[in-house]
C-alpha cells in the first residue's frame, strides 16, 4: 500500500494548473496533529506570479491554523524524483525543520530525505535575533 501522504500529493499533481511548463507537481503536507494538506503548483502567464506545490501547501496549510509540519511529500512525473526548488526548502525550513521529506515520481520511485539534509546551515529566525 503506498504512503498516504504520496498518495495525496499524487492527487494534488493532478490538480496542478501548469499550462505553461506542463511541469505539474503536488505536493502534501502531514501538519502535528495528522491532518493532510495538499497543493499544487499554479502557474501565471506572467512567469513571476507562478507558485510552487510545496509553498502553495505551506500557505493553505498555515492559513488553516497548521503552522508546524513533520512529513512532506512532493509527486512529480520525472524519470527520477524531484527535490523542491531553493525558495520551497527555505520556507520548508521554517515550518518544517524536522521533517521526513518524501520525493516520488509516478512510476514510484521514492527518496528519502531529512530537511536538514536538504538544506543545511539554513538561515531563519535564529539569525534575526542575533543582530545588534
Amino acid at each position: 500500500m503506498p504512503d498516504p501522504l504520496i498518495a495525496a500529493a499524487a492527487i494534488a499533481r493532478a490538480r496542478a494548473h501548469a499550462p505553461f511548463s506542463k511541469f505539474r507537481v503536488g505536493a502534501a503536507l502531514e501538519a502535528e496533529g495528522g491532518t493532510i494538506v495538499m497543493g499544487s503548483n499554479v502557474e501565471s502567464a506572467s512567469y513571476g506570479l507562478t507558485m510552487c506545490a510545496e509553498r502553495t501547501a505551506i500557505f493553505k496549510g498555515v492559513s488553516e491554523g497548521h503552522t508546524r509540519f513533520v512529513k512532506v511529500a512532493v509527486v512529480t512525473d520525472t524519470d527520477t524524483p524531484t527535490p523542491p526548488c531553493g525558495a520551497c526548502r527555505q520556507l520548508l525550513w521554517e515550518f518544517a525543520p524536522d521533517a521526513v521529506v518524501l520525493l516520488a515520481n509516478l512510476k514510484g520511485d521514492v527518496i528519502r530525505y531529512t530537511m536538514r539534509e536538504l538544506l543545511p546551515a539554513a538561515f531563519d529566525a535564529g539569525q534575526l535575533d542575533r543582530h545588534s
